[in-house]
């Protein structure tokens, strides 16, 4: 009997939640790690302010910090391209082996200039870990368990928040903030052994490179449908660039954009509050250990938040949901202007993050709903890498606002980027063909 013939007799996994799970459970180690490396800098920016050996200022500090997103938006665009050529597995290992160098840098670094220069190495494999992570979830999960999948996938970006918080209010003060950077390198040591002996290789990339049998034996393995030729992405910088041109064919040429800037103003919070928050609340007068406490309040919020909204989203569709969590950061980050109660202050600031990280990452589910198999790679590479530049101007903005003695104004500039991504998002269903309005409905939205 045929090797094929084998294969086709024997009978294969379902397609279920549970046939994700190590797919899933992968991948939210490593975001685990990217959140961690994310919210770092913001976790000891206090702390680096008032180091007189480093001479990091206010303004400076907030132009590093779009320095990470800038090396976020070059990891982005160019990770698409090496995957076809490397393949998503060993491209997950290089990205968190790029941003722990990165960490590396950072603890060595004894001037401004070189800390920027690791953060942006760090920005780099950031920047590629996301859209890699989020694209292989998507691709193993059921398809009406996208949202939750993607919802539980971003927990681990939260966690990895506290964890870099915890860091902060602990290791910081007692050791040093360099420690904390040297902390970061941990994910090349724990992280990219696993990866690279238990991730399965993307069947469509597989199916991309000409290697049918492999995308076939990595479809059973894990219960997945057999992609037929034409569902392969054409690989190289031709079929990228029909891939672009794709996300602009009738069928999405008004949606496209619209998701780029729900997508930019969702990374802006996302960045912006990160890097942020703590030096806005002190600045608003509250002590340093309860600044940093916030960071770690606000991404336990997060948690919270992405494991409701993918379920909610999975009922009433990644669109409602992301669109509503838009509209309730706004009133969050108004909020925030004034100077509650401590107790008040704390409550606000998780229910913010409750909302304010999982509206961003509903925009990516709806991304799903929008484009064909074929586009979705592209799609959702482009979704977020355009977003990006959110993430490069959420940084500088609370530099700018700081350096003026204008941080009030940074919570305004939040909540009015909320609002222009609520109404941005919230048109996508109208800007697609008809034909396509049942994938958005509150049934298909997963």
């Amino acid at each position: 009997m045929a090797a094929s013939d084998a294969r086709a007799r024997t009978p294969r996994p379902a397609h279920t939640f549970r046939s994700v799970l190590p797919v899933l459970a992968l991948c939210w180690l490593a975001v685990f790690f990217d959140g961690m490396d994310v919210n770092i800098y913001g976790a000891v920016m206090p702390h680096m302010l008032d180091d007189p050996g480093l001479g990091l200022t206010q303004s400076t500090a907030g132009t590093i910090g779009s320095w990470t997103t800038f090396g976020m938006l070059i990891g982005a665009l160019t990770a698409g391209n090496l995957t076809d050529w490397l393949g998503r597995r060993p491209m997950l290992a290089g990205s968190v082996t790029l941003f722990s160098l990165g960490s590396a840098v950072c603890a060595l670094a004894a001037t401004p200039g070189l800390f920027g220069a690791g953060r942006f190495v760090a920005g780099l494999g950031l920047g590629g870990l996301m859209p890699l992570c989020l694209a292989m979830v998507m691709e193993f999960a059921p398809p009406r368990r996208v949202a939750l999948t993607t919802g539980l996938l971003m927990t681990s970006y939260h966690a990895g928040g506290m964890v870099a918080t915890g860091l902060g209010l602990t290791l910081a003060p007692a050791a040093g903030w360099r420690w904390v950077f040297w902390a970061g390198v941990l994910p090349a040591v724990v992280a990219v052994p696993l990866l690279l002996k238990l991730m399965p290789e993307s069947p469509g990339v597989l199916l991309a490179r000409g290697e049918r049998v492999r995308a076939d034996a990595v479809a059973d393995r894990y219960g997945l449908p057999r992609l037929p030729e034409v569902a392969a992405p054409a690989a190289g910088a031709k079929g990228r660039l029909a891939a672009v041109r794709a996300l602009f064919g009738p069928q999405s040429r008004w949606a496209t954009p619209l998701l780029w800037l729900a997508s930019f103003c969702g990374l802006l919070l996302v960045y912006g509050v990160s890097t942020w928050l703590p030096q806005m609340m002190r600045a608003s007068g509250y002590g340093l250990t309860s600044s940093v406490s916030f960071l770690m309040v606000i991404n336990a919020g997060g948690i919270v938040g992405m494991l409701i909204a993918g379920r909610t989203a999975d009922r009433f569709g990644a669109v409602r949901v992301s669109a509503l969590w838009f509209v309730l950061t706004a009133a969050g980050a108004l909020l925030l202007r004034s100077h509650l109660p401590l107790g008040l202050t704390y409550a606000v600031v998780a229910l913010t993050g409750v909302v304010l990280f999982s509206a961003q990452v509903m925009v990516y589910a709806a991304s799903n709903s929008v484009y064909r198999s074929g586009e979705r790679a592209a799609g959702l590479g482009w979704v977020t890498g355009v977003g990006r530049t959110g993430a490069v101007v959420g940084p500088w903005l609370g530099g700018v606002l700081a350096t003026s003695g204008n941080q009030g104004w940074g919570f305004t500039s939040f909540a009015l980027a909320g609002l222009v991504g609520a109404v941005a998002i919230a048109l996508v269903p109208l800007a697609a063909r008809p034909s396509r309005r049942p994938a958005l409905a509150p049934t298909g939205a997963s």
